[in-house]
Protein backbone atom coordinates (compact mmCIF):
# COMPACT_ATOMS: atom_id res chain seq x y z
CA UNK A 1 0.00 0.00 0.00
CA UNK A 2 2.74 2.78 0.67
CA UNK A 3 4.58 1.79 -2.11
CA UNK A 4 1.35 2.13 -4.09
CA UNK A 5 0.80 5.17 -2.68
CA UNK A 6 4.91 6.76 -3.21
CA UNK A 7 4.14 5.96 -6.88
CA UNK A 8 1.36 8.00 -7.01
CA UNK A 9 2.66 10.80 -5.90
CA UNK A 10 6.11 10.13 -8.18
CA UNK A 11 7.46 13.27 -9.37
CA UNK A 12 6.86 12.70 -13.01
CA UNK A 13 2.71 11.77 -11.81
CA UNK A 14 2.60 15.38 -9.70
CA UNK A 15 4.31 17.09 -13.17
CA UNK A 16 1.82 15.29 -15.17
CA UNK A 17 -1.11 16.83 -13.16
CA UNK A 18 0.28 19.85 -13.32
CA UNK A 19 0.77 20.23 -17.18
CA UNK A 20 -2.53 18.59 -17.56
CA UNK A 21 -4.90 20.92 -14.99
CA UNK A 22 -2.54 23.74 -16.56
CA UNK A 23 -3.91 22.99 -20.02
CA UNK A 24 -7.44 22.55 -18.75
CA UNK A 25 -6.92 25.97 -16.92
CA UNK A 26 -4.94 28.15 -18.56
CA UNK A 27 -4.61 26.34 -22.04
CA UNK A 28 -1.92 27.94 -24.69
CA UNK A 29 -3.97 30.90 -26.44
CA UNK A 30 -5.04 29.20 -30.73
CA UNK A 31 -2.68 32.40 -32.00
CA UNK A 32 0.18 30.95 -29.64
CA UNK A 33 -0.15 27.14 -31.07
CA UNK A 34 2.65 27.59 -33.13
CA UNK A 35 5.15 28.74 -30.94
CA UNK A 36 3.95 26.15 -28.13
CA UNK A 37 4.61 23.54 -30.78
CA UNK A 38 7.94 25.02 -31.36
CA UNK A 39 9.08 24.79 -27.80
CA UNK A 40 7.60 21.74 -27.69
CA UNK A 41 9.00 20.51 -30.50
CA UNK A 42 13.03 22.31 -28.95
CA UNK A 43 12.35 20.30 -25.79
CA UNK A 44 11.60 16.88 -27.20
CA UNK A 45 15.11 17.19 -29.30
CA UNK A 46 16.63 17.63 -25.82
CA UNK A 47 14.88 14.77 -24.33
CA UNK A 48 16.54 12.63 -26.89
CA UNK A 49 19.96 13.98 -27.30
CA UNK A 50 20.08 12.69 -23.77
CA UNK A 51 18.71 9.77 -24.23
CA UNK A 52 21.39 9.03 -26.92
CA UNK A 53 24.32 9.94 -24.18
CA UNK A 54 22.84 8.07 -21.39
CA UNK A 55 22.36 4.79 -23.43
CA UNK A 56 25.66 2.88 -23.15
CA UNK A 57 26.86 1.00 -26.17
CA UNK A 58 27.69 -2.21 -24.33
CA UNK A 59 24.29 -2.65 -23.14
CA UNK A 60 23.18 -2.88 -26.79
CA UNK A 61 25.60 -5.35 -27.51
CA UNK A 62 24.79 -7.82 -24.57
CA UNK A 63 20.88 -7.49 -25.23
CA UNK A 64 21.68 -8.54 -28.93
CA UNK A 65 23.60 -11.69 -27.80
CA UNK A 66 20.89 -12.99 -25.54
CA UNK A 67 17.86 -12.99 -28.85
CA UNK A 68 16.03 -15.69 -26.84
CA UNK A 69 15.20 -13.15 -24.37
CA UNK A 70 15.05 -9.89 -26.06
CA UNK A 71 13.56 -11.04 -28.99
CA UNK A 72 10.60 -12.75 -27.80
CA UNK A 73 10.22 -9.23 -25.47
CA UNK A 74 10.05 -7.45 -28.75
CA UNK A 75 8.29 -9.71 -30.82
CA UNK A 76 5.57 -9.31 -27.55
CA UNK A 77 5.74 -5.18 -27.58
CA UNK A 78 5.38 -4.48 -31.09
CA UNK A 79 3.11 -7.69 -32.19
CA UNK A 80 0.93 -8.77 -29.55
CA UNK A 81 0.47 -5.19 -27.53
CA UNK A 82 -0.17 -3.97 -31.14
CA UNK A 83 -2.58 -6.08 -31.93
CA UNK A 84 -3.82 -5.75 -28.69
CA UNK A 85 -4.37 -2.36 -28.91
CA UNK A 86 -5.56 -2.91 -32.54
CA UNK A 87 -8.82 -4.97 -31.35
CA UNK A 88 -9.51 -2.22 -28.66
CA UNK A 89 -9.47 0.46 -31.92
CA UNK A 90 -12.17 -1.70 -33.67
CA UNK A 91 -14.32 -2.53 -30.87
CA UNK A 92 -14.22 1.09 -28.90
CA UNK A 93 -15.27 2.37 -32.24
CA UNK A 94 -18.60 1.64 -31.43
CA UNK A 95 -18.36 2.73 -28.41
CA UNK A 96 -16.05 6.07 -27.84
CA UNK A 97 -15.26 8.70 -29.92
CA UNK A 98 -12.96 7.74 -32.95
CA UNK A 99 -9.99 9.77 -31.62
CA UNK A 100 -10.17 7.96 -28.31
CA UNK A 101 -10.96 4.57 -29.71
CA UNK A 102 -7.44 5.58 -32.05
CA UNK A 103 -5.15 5.80 -28.96
CA UNK A 104 -5.50 2.42 -27.92
CA UNK A 105 -4.00 1.21 -31.55
CA UNK A 106 -1.41 3.96 -30.54
CA UNK A 107 -0.90 2.87 -26.98
CA UNK A 108 -0.36 -0.80 -28.46
CA UNK A 109 2.19 0.57 -30.57
CA UNK A 110 4.79 2.36 -28.33
CA UNK A 111 7.71 0.40 -26.25
CA UNK A 112 7.92 -0.27 -22.66
CA UNK A 113 8.78 2.61 -20.11
CA UNK A 114 12.61 2.55 -18.70
CA UNK A 115 12.01 3.78 -15.23
CA UNK A 116 9.20 1.65 -13.99
CA UNK A 117 9.58 -1.55 -16.50
CA UNK A 118 12.78 -1.66 -14.28
CA UNK A 119 12.11 -0.53 -10.76
CA UNK A 120 9.09 -2.64 -10.34
CA UNK A 121 11.20 -5.59 -11.86
CA UNK A 122 14.20 -4.76 -9.26
CA UNK A 123 10.74 -4.93 -6.62
CA UNK A 124 9.66 -8.05 -7.50
CA UNK A 125 12.74 -10.15 -7.39
CA UNK A 126 13.28 -10.63 -10.97
CA UNK A 127 16.17 -9.79 -13.42
CA UNK A 128 17.08 -6.39 -13.56
CA UNK A 129 20.09 -6.38 -15.87
CA UNK A 130 17.51 -8.16 -18.42
CA UNK A 131 15.17 -5.00 -17.06
CA UNK A 132 17.59 -2.57 -17.74
CA UNK A 133 18.86 -3.88 -21.31
CA UNK A 134 15.39 -4.93 -22.62
CA UNK A 135 14.02 -1.49 -22.09
CA UNK A 136 16.67 0.62 -23.65
CA UNK A 137 16.53 -1.92 -26.57
CA UNK A 138 12.85 -1.45 -26.73
CA UNK A 139 13.11 2.25 -26.78
CA UNK A 140 15.80 2.46 -29.62
CA UNK A 141 13.25 0.21 -31.73
CA UNK A 142 10.60 2.20 -30.66
CA UNK A 143 12.35 5.43 -32.34
CA UNK A 144 12.13 3.02 -35.53
CA UNK A 145 9.47 1.03 -35.35
CA UNK A 146 6.70 2.91 -33.36
CA UNK A 147 5.41 5.19 -36.10
CA UNK A 148 5.64 3.32 -39.35
CA UNK A 149 3.39 0.22 -37.19
CA UNK A 150 0.85 2.55 -36.16
CA UNK A 151 0.73 3.92 -39.67
CA UNK A 152 0.73 0.91 -40.93
CA UNK A 153 -2.48 -0.13 -39.06
CA UNK A 154 -4.21 3.09 -38.18
CA UNK A 155 -4.36 3.83 -42.54
CA UNK A 156 -3.32 7.29 -44.22
CA UNK A 157 -6.87 8.89 -43.24
CA UNK A 158 -5.57 8.86 -39.61
CA UNK A 159 -1.90 10.07 -40.21
CA UNK A 160 -0.22 10.41 -42.98
CA UNK A 161 3.10 8.80 -42.75
CA UNK A 162 4.98 10.55 -45.39
CA UNK A 163 6.81 13.83 -46.24
CA UNK A 164 6.46 16.49 -43.47
CA UNK A 165 5.93 13.89 -41.25
CA UNK A 166 8.93 11.55 -41.77
CA UNK A 167 11.17 14.55 -42.10
CA UNK A 168 9.86 15.65 -38.65
CA UNK A 169 10.59 12.22 -36.96
CA UNK A 170 14.31 12.10 -38.90
CA UNK A 171 15.15 15.83 -37.52
CA UNK A 172 13.22 15.78 -33.86
CA UNK A 173 13.82 12.37 -33.11
CA UNK A 174 16.37 9.88 -35.06
CA UNK A 175 19.12 13.01 -35.28
CA UNK A 176 19.67 13.83 -31.42
CA UNK A 177 19.38 10.73 -30.62
CA UNK A 178 22.45 9.31 -32.83
CA UNK A 179 24.26 12.59 -31.80
CA UNK A 180 23.65 11.26 -28.46
CA UNK A 181 24.99 8.04 -29.36
CA UNK A 182 28.16 9.50 -31.35
CA UNK A 183 28.78 11.81 -28.56
CA UNK A 184 27.93 9.01 -25.55
CA UNK A 185 31.51 7.65 -25.66
CA UNK A 186 33.15 11.33 -24.56
CA UNK A 187 30.19 12.77 -22.51
CA UNK A 188 27.97 9.70 -21.66
CA UNK A 189 30.09 9.19 -18.39
CA UNK A 190 29.48 12.64 -17.14
CA UNK A 191 25.69 12.47 -17.78
CA UNK A 192 25.32 8.83 -16.04
CA UNK A 193 27.92 9.70 -13.02
CA UNK A 194 25.29 13.02 -12.84
CA UNK A 195 21.96 12.32 -12.67
CA UNK A 196 20.56 15.38 -11.59
CA UNK A 197 21.91 16.81 -14.84
CA UNK A 198 18.97 14.89 -16.56
CA UNK A 199 16.54 14.64 -13.56
CA UNK A 200 14.53 17.16 -14.69
CA UNK A 201 15.19 17.27 -18.27
CA UNK A 202 13.90 13.71 -18.59
CA UNK A 203 10.67 15.28 -17.29
CA UNK A 204 10.35 18.72 -18.40
CA UNK A 205 9.91 17.68 -21.85
CA UNK A 206 7.62 15.26 -21.59
CA UNK A 207 5.04 17.32 -19.70
CA UNK A 208 5.66 20.68 -22.16
CA UNK A 209 4.29 17.82 -24.85
CA UNK A 210 1.34 17.11 -22.91
CA UNK A 211 0.33 20.59 -21.87
CA UNK A 212 0.69 21.82 -25.30
CA UNK A 213 -1.33 18.49 -27.50
CA UNK A 214 -3.96 19.08 -24.67
CA UNK A 215 -3.84 22.65 -24.69
CA UNK A 216 -5.17 22.20 -28.23
CA UNK A 217 -7.73 19.88 -27.08
CA UNK A 218 -9.27 21.99 -24.66
CA UNK A 219 -9.33 24.95 -27.64
CA UNK A 220 -10.90 22.38 -29.88
CA UNK A 221 -13.67 21.91 -27.04
CA UNK A 222 -12.60 18.11 -25.64
CA UNK A 223 -15.02 18.64 -22.88
CA UNK A 224 -18.20 18.35 -25.47
CA UNK A 225 -16.41 15.54 -27.79
CA UNK A 226 -15.95 13.11 -24.66
CA UNK A 227 -19.39 12.54 -23.01
CA UNK A 228 -19.33 11.23 -19.34
CA UNK A 229 -20.00 7.51 -20.25
CA UNK A 230 -17.28 7.69 -22.71
CA UNK A 231 -14.83 8.28 -20.54
CA UNK A 232 -15.69 5.71 -18.39
CA UNK A 233 -15.88 3.76 -21.09
CA UNK A 234 -12.29 4.38 -22.06
CA UNK A 235 -11.21 3.64 -18.75
CA UNK A 236 -12.60 0.06 -18.86
CA UNK A 237 -10.64 -0.13 -22.20
CA UNK A 238 -7.60 0.78 -20.28
CA UNK A 239 -8.19 -1.65 -17.49
CA UNK A 240 -9.02 -4.42 -19.63
CA UNK A 241 -5.94 -4.06 -22.06
CA UNK A 242 -3.47 -3.61 -18.90
CA UNK A 243 -5.29 -6.94 -17.64
CA UNK A 244 -4.23 -8.48 -21.12
CA UNK A 245 -0.84 -6.79 -21.10
CA UNK A 246 0.14 -8.34 -17.44
CA UNK A 247 -1.70 -11.90 -18.03
CA UNK A 248 -0.37 -12.02 -21.53
CA UNK A 249 3.28 -11.47 -20.59
CA UNK A 250 3.17 -13.87 -18.26
CA UNK A 251 1.61 -16.81 -20.19
CA UNK A 252 4.06 -16.20 -22.71
CA UNK A 253 7.03 -16.13 -21.02
CA UNK A 254 6.02 -19.04 -18.83
CA UNK A 255 5.26 -20.71 -22.11
CA UNK A 256 8.80 -19.90 -23.49
CA UNK A 257 10.27 -21.79 -20.62
CA UNK A 258 12.06 -18.98 -18.73
CA UNK A 259 13.28 -18.87 -15.32
CA UNK A 260 10.91 -16.91 -12.58
CA UNK A 261 13.42 -13.93 -12.90
CA UNK A 262 13.30 -13.57 -16.81
CA UNK A 263 9.70 -13.84 -16.33
CA UNK A 264 8.85 -11.24 -13.71
CA UNK A 265 11.60 -8.72 -16.31
CA UNK A 266 9.26 -9.97 -19.47
CA UNK A 267 6.14 -9.39 -17.34
CA UNK A 268 7.29 -5.68 -16.39
CA UNK A 269 8.81 -5.01 -19.66
CA UNK A 270 5.84 -6.26 -21.61
CA UNK A 271 3.19 -4.06 -19.82
CA UNK A 272 4.73 -0.75 -19.45
CA UNK A 273 4.00 1.58 -21.83
CA UNK A 274 5.85 4.46 -22.60
CA UNK A 275 4.98 8.35 -22.18
CA UNK A 276 8.47 9.52 -22.83
CA UNK A 277 7.89 7.96 -26.13
CA UNK A 278 4.25 8.72 -26.71
CA UNK A 279 4.03 12.33 -25.98
CA UNK A 280 6.70 13.58 -28.06
CA UNK A 281 5.97 11.18 -31.08
CA UNK A 282 2.22 12.09 -31.05
CA UNK A 283 3.07 15.75 -31.47
CA UNK A 284 4.66 14.98 -34.00
CA UNK A 285 2.51 12.53 -35.74
CA UNK A 286 -0.96 14.43 -35.13
CA UNK A 287 -2.33 17.86 -35.61
CA UNK A 288 -1.98 19.29 -32.01
CA UNK A 289 -6.11 18.96 -31.17
CA UNK A 290 -6.02 15.81 -32.66
CA UNK A 291 -3.23 14.62 -30.70
CA UNK A 292 -4.74 15.51 -26.82
CA UNK A 293 -7.14 13.19 -27.67
CA UNK A 294 -5.50 10.59 -29.20
CA UNK A 295 -3.19 10.81 -25.64
CA UNK A 296 -5.97 10.23 -23.48
CA UNK A 297 -5.37 6.27 -23.55
CA UNK A 298 -2.09 6.76 -23.22
CA UNK A 299 -2.35 8.87 -20.29
CA UNK A 300 -5.01 6.94 -18.39
CA UNK A 301 -2.64 3.81 -18.58
CA UNK A 302 0.25 5.43 -17.50
CA UNK A 303 -1.90 5.90 -14.51
CA UNK A 304 -3.46 2.84 -13.62
CA UNK A 305 -0.06 1.07 -14.52
CA UNK A 306 2.26 2.94 -11.61
CA UNK A 307 -1.64 2.28 -9.35
CA UNK A 308 -1.23 -1.80 -10.44
CA UNK A 309 2.49 -2.57 -11.11
CA UNK A 310 3.72 -1.37 -7.23
CA UNK A 311 0.79 -4.09 -5.51
CA UNK A 312 1.72 -6.61 -8.13
CA UNK A 313 5.55 -6.19 -8.12
CA UNK A 314 4.86 -6.83 -3.94
CA UNK A 315 3.23 -9.52 -4.67
CA UNK A 316 5.46 -11.44 -6.71
CA UNK A 317 8.46 -10.84 -4.10
CA UNK A 318 6.27 -12.20 -1.29
CA UNK A 319 5.48 -14.92 -3.45
CA UNK A 320 8.67 -17.85 -3.19
CA UNK A 321 9.91 -19.37 -6.51
CA UNK A 322 8.40 -23.00 -7.51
Amino acid sequence: MISTVTRLFDPMVRLLVVALLLAIVLPVPQSQQAIGQFIANAAVFALFLLNGLKLPRDQVLRGVKDLRFHGALAIWVFGAMLFGGWGLWQAGGYLVPPLVALGFLYLGALPSTVQSATVYTSMAGGNTAHAVVAAALLNVLGVFLSAPLFALLAGSQAVAFQGEVLAKIALILLLPFALGQMLQPRFGEIVSRNPSLTKWTDRIPIAIAVYVAMSAAVNEGIWSRIAGHEWALMLAGVVVFLAYANAGAWLASGLLGMNRGDRIAFLFGGSQKSLAMGAPLATILFEPARAGIILLPLLVYHFVQLVLAAPLASSLAARPAR
